[in-house]
């Protein structure tokens, strides 16, 4: 460079520079892989073809998703520990938000029956009543947890027959009472970190634990759910569980794979590669916990710490790839997040709202791709056939033809639907 005169020198420096900054920084901002959008549009899209008389308008409106973008409902919903105006702004910003819900804490048996013969219903009856009114479908979490520190010290107590029918009375008579009203349940949580029923009472346990379930409800869907699956740390150990389940004849309904175990940012290739990996079941995966950041943070260690502007930028497109990444995936049904308020999230600062429930950076990102770039509303005239078509994300639909309205279903299993105004 010693032959370019100075200001040439300077503008050669500034353009390196910037261009060195632009390339270190890409990979933060569209960190994921190359044609992850041709994967959303192949998998997350159908075809709505309304059939119309030739130049009828025709306006197509997304009402909501196929695909499960949920959240954990707090136990503060059914009234104790949130005030009224809390209570209402959840509500509000839930429904706004989401369209699938999990129990955080409400069916977990040590939250319903503390004590030996006394089961508290009330929470778990007022949560499934906001869910059913709302149109929301709700996951049970969970029928059994068999880590250790989580097993009432009563249930400790009991000899190996009292265990076994205690284990059978829990699955049979929380199934019957709610027979049909949860999607699907978390069969014993968490297996490959701790069993304390199979440790008591043989590897048999699980598949009497569904058979007494399936007593209650013999359509009760069953899921397994573990964490550390995700970074690839447990993920050998969790596809080895499964085939010796599926082996033993535990009829498993899915997969849930729970997203807490990175830090402020995780691993792009490895999520993708546990996805895969579990694919090859053939069941339905879901992401039932997540939280960026994650469990291994900063912020798990210390709660009471907050996000810089910044760190709250990041943040949000950590929250972007994490999501385009999991929407990509077809074996991926849903992600729920665990927590959105800030008043009710064990990792505070991976909410979308803050405790005056302001938004957060995060907040804007989730629904930007929610309900904008992965929202279909499109308007036209049918063409010279009366037919107006157009590639749409799975959902509910609204579709309009010259002011008269119908509703209609686009679904993944059956690739497209056909509207007819012309009847």
């Amino acid at each position: 460079m010693k032959y370019f005169n100075p200001a040439i020198k300077k503008l050669l420096f500034c353009f390196f520079t910037i261009c060195f900054f632009q390339i270190a920084y890409l990979p933060e901002v569209n960190a994921q892989y190359p044609g992850i959008d041709e994967s959303i549009a192949k998998h997350r899209k159908g075809e709505l073809i309304i059939k119309a008389k030739r130049g009828d308008k025709v306006t197509v409106e997304q009402l909501s998703h196929e695909f499960w973008f949920g959240c954990a409902i707090s136990n503060g919903l059914a009234g104790g520990s949130m005030s009224e105006n809390d209570i209402r702004q959840y509500k509000e910003k839930f429904l706004e938000n989401f369209n699938s819900a999990v129990t955080e804490n409400a069916v977990k048996w040590g939250n319903m029956e503390r004590r030996k013969g006394e089961v508290n219903y009330t929470v778990v009856d007022a949560i499934l009543k906001w869910t059913e009114e709302n149109q929301i479908p709700l996951r049970g979490h969970n029928l059994f947890w068999g880590i250790p520190q989580f097993v009432q010290s009563w249930v400790k107590e009991l000899d190996d027959n009292e265990l076994r029918q205690t284990l059978q009375n829990r699955a049979e008579t929380v199934t019957r009472r709610y027979k049909g009203r949860f999607a699907e349940y978390d069969l014993n949580n968490e297996m490959i970190h701790g069993n304390y029923y199979e440790d008591r009472l043989g590897p048999e346990i699980t598949k009497l634990m569904a058979q007494w379930a399936h007593n209650g409800d013999p359509d009760a869907k069953l899921w397994l759910n573990d964490y550390d699956i995700l970074t690839g740390n447990r993920l050998s150990d969790y596809m080895t569980q499964i085939r010796t389940l599926l082996k033993q004849g535990v009829p498993i309904a899915g997969i849930g794979v729970q997203g807490h175990l990175h830090s402020e940012t995780f691993d792009r290739s490895q999520l993708k590669n546990a996805l895969d990996s579990l694919a090859v079941f053939k069941l339905p995966i879901r992401i039932t916990e997540f939280n960026m950041p994650g469990q291994r943070s900063k912020y798990y260690k210390d709660r009471t710490l907050k996000m810089t502007p910044e760190e709250e930028q990041l943040n949000a497109r950590e929250i972007v790839d994490y999501y385009k990444i999991c929407f990509a995936h077809p074996a991926v049904d849903g992600i729920l997040m665990w927590g959105f308020w800030e008043g009710a999230n064990w990792i505070p600062v991976s909410s979308l709202y803050k405790r005056d429930w302001s938004p957060t950076p995060s907040a804007e990102a989730y629904q930007n791709l929610i309900f904008k770039e992965w929202w279909t509303k499109e308007s036209g005239s049918a063409g010279k056939k009366g037919i107006f078509s157009i590639s749409a994300f799975f959902g509910k639909y609204k579709v309009t033809v010259n002011g008269i309205s119908k509703e209609v279903d686009l679904t993944k299993e059956r690739g497209k639907v056909i509207v007819d105004f012309k009847k």
